[in-house]
């Protein structure tokens, strides 16, 4: 564990983000793994077909996961504050909560499950393989919910290099179940998805058997969780906005991916290039989602230690560091882009790498602009300030990149969707940048009562 609320800002951060940022280089590419293996062994009308169950599933569970990011800003105020007894109350609470929203999601996307597909007028060439991809996904839904929740608590605590090496494991063992039911067994799409939740699922009961033996503060017995309901309300208060914005995103993108689709109709390579390339573009945007949950760590470690000084510090800190990972990962993606592209399919047409190619072209210079947008948004999450960032988000999101990319679609064609973008995420970046600038998120946090503090900026 990691105390983020003492020595210098900038050591902290680096410290406590590193294993962070391995973890997460690590999941995009077993996720970018997942695609080369069923693109080359299945053929490029699965990746269509995985492309287009991810967005519903995303829709489904990214609610319930934007709560529990209020998981991280709760144990780590607390935690801050030395109170090891709200923290168990609060891990206690959300684990609770998490195995009741997995159930009840799972039971809703079976039943709605067709309906969804037909929603995002998901071409039939590839309907029956999305919908056998989306159901086994969402029986696996415990332990994903599980894996994402333990990562969560384990972040609020400081701790950030168990998260990694549960990464690292369930990396290869990804890999391997994927090889052994693809084109061990045959199973093609089937065996991609029960890859996939066999890997959740080992990892989540591996992580509360090593948390129970050796973790000096968390400890899960199941048989003794007690619900607390103030933290639950704090929890809800905190995480509802994270929520509600997770959810909305989710649907945005099931709204990008119908327009999308419009293209597909008449010509399924779009669908197939868009698929692989959301892929790969997350790499790029990984120290961004890196950083900001480490920016929300520290700075709820800091509101609930009261030093509040030390906050500007921090996200400059994470800024510059995000920045420089930033520049050369998105240049690496785009001088490789066409080769990248290549590797996803045996039988990938020069109409696919084309496609994929211009996405990556035009989006990964903008990299930069996310990360900043994203950045300051998790200093306000982190100390408790959700909503307006769900604002911004749902500003740059629906009233900018959906409308943009139903406008230039209709003139410049798929070209128009990939442009609609860095054009959002700028307006977003603007928003964040003069948010934070007010210093109006500084008294959001859990723990009461705030005295007024004036906060560099």
């Amino acid at each position: 564990m990691l105390d983020l609320t003492e020595g210098k800002p900038w050591k902290s951060l680096l410290q406590f983000s590193i294993p962070m940022l391995i973890g997460n280089v690590l999941m995009q590419l077993y996720h970018i793994a997942d695609f080369y293996i069923v693109g080359n062994y299945i053929g490029p009308e699965a990746v269509a077909s995985v492309g287009s169950s991810m967005p519903i599933l995303f829709a489904l569970v990214s609610f319930i996961i934007g709560i529990t990011m209020g998981c991280t800003v709760i144990v780590s105020q607390y935690f801050g504050a030395k109170d090891s007894v709200k923290v168990k109350r609060s891990i206690d609470t959300v684990i609770i909560f998490i195995t009741v929203a997995a159930l009840s999601v799972m039971v809703v996307g079976l039943i709605f499950c067709n309906p969804l597909l037909r929603l995002v007028k998901t071409p039939e060439s590839v309907f029956n393989g999305a919908r056998t991809f989306m159901q086994i996904n969402l029986v696996g839904l415990l332990p994903l919910f599980g894996v994402n929740c333990l990562s969560a608590i384990l972040r609020g605590v400081g701790d950030s290099k168990t998260p990694l090496y549960c990464m690292l494991i369930s990396s290869a063992l990804n890999v391997v179940l994927l090889l052994t039911f693809v084109p061990g067994m045959g199973w093609n799409i089937a065996g991609a998805a029960w890859a996939t939740v066999l890997t959740q699922a080992l990892t989540t009961v591996g992580m509360i058997l090593w948390l129970n033996r050796k973790h000096p503060v968390i400890k899960i017995t199941f048989h003794k969780l007690a619900f607390d309901m103030d933290i639950f309300r704090n929890s809800v208060r905190i995480g509802l906005p994270n929520g509600a914005q997770q959810a909305m995103v989710a649907v945005g993108m099931m709204a990008l991916l119908g327009i999308v689709n419009r293209f597909s109709e008449a010509n399924s390579n779009v669908l197939v290039a868009y698929s692989i390339v959301n892929r790969i573009d997350s790499l790029a945007c990984v120290p961004a989602m890196t950083f900001s949950m480490a920016i929300a760590a520290f700075t709820g470690q800091n509101v609930g230690a009261r030093k509040f000084g030390r906050i500007p510090s921090g996200l400059n800190a994470t800024l510059a560091m995000s920045a420089i990972l930033t520049v050369v990962i998105s240049a690496a993606v785009m001088i490789f882009a066409h080769s990248v592209m290549e590797l996803f399919s045996t039988e990938i047409n020069p109409d696919i790498i084309s496609i994929g190619t211009r996405y990556l072209l035009i989006v990964c210079p903008f990299c930069i602009v996310f990360s900043t947008m994203f950045i300051h948004t998790g200093v306000m999450r982190g100390a408790g300030d959700t909503l307006v960032p769900m604002f911004i988000t749902l500003l740059s999101l629906w009233l900018v990149r959906i409308p943009v990319a139903l406008f230039l679609s209709g003139f410049i064609g798929p070209d128009g969707i990939w442009w609609s973008i860095p054009v959002a995420w700028t307006v977003g970046a603007l928003f964040a940048y003069l948010y934070y600038r007010s210093g109006r998120w500084k008294n959001k946090g859990v723990i009461k009562p705030v005295l007024e503090v004036d906060i560099p900026k």
